[in-house]
């Protein structure tokens, strides 16, 4: 091995080291960073999506949608008030995150032949922001 290789050769290994230094803390926060939600849902700007829906989803009596108060971990038709449709009466679902998200984004698509007349939300924020703020609904 001649002297250029050998300084080749230890630039080369320092390099390397220094290169491993700068990408450790990188290397290791990567599983936390992956581990975290990518953002937290927003309830007052799920209020906002939701003025729309506030129309049919009312605490009146003669509301089109059932009110929506206390729904997070209620079951699905559990009103004794409102006079659900027969596909939601059979959906015997539990309203939590997952539910809800799937309902909002694919009303059809979670309870077939139900009534609402609502085509979706497709953004997940979106649908993760209205989500909680249904669980502020008490």
């Amino acid at each position: 091995m001649t002297m250029i290789d050998g300084q080749f050769m230890r630039l080369r290994a320092s390099l390397t080291a220094a290169a491993l230094m700068l990408a450790a803390p990188v290397m290791l926060a990567a599983p936390l960073m992956l581990a975290a939600p990518a953002f937290a849902a927003d309830a007052d700007h799920g209020k906002a999506l939701f003025a729309p829906c506030a129309a049919c989803h009312a605490d009146r009596a003669d509301s089109l949608g059932p009110n929506l108060k206390g729904v997070y971990g209620r079951k699905s038709a559990a009103l004794d008030d409102f006079r659900y449709s027969s596909a939601m009466k059979r959906a015997n679902l539990v309203w939590d995150d997952d539910n809800l998200r799937a309902y909002i984004r694919d009303p059809q698509g979670k309870v077939k032949g139900n009534r609402m007349p609502f085509g979706g939300m497709s953004d997940p924020k979106d649908v993760d922001d209205v989500v909680a703020y249904l669980k502020t609904l008490k």
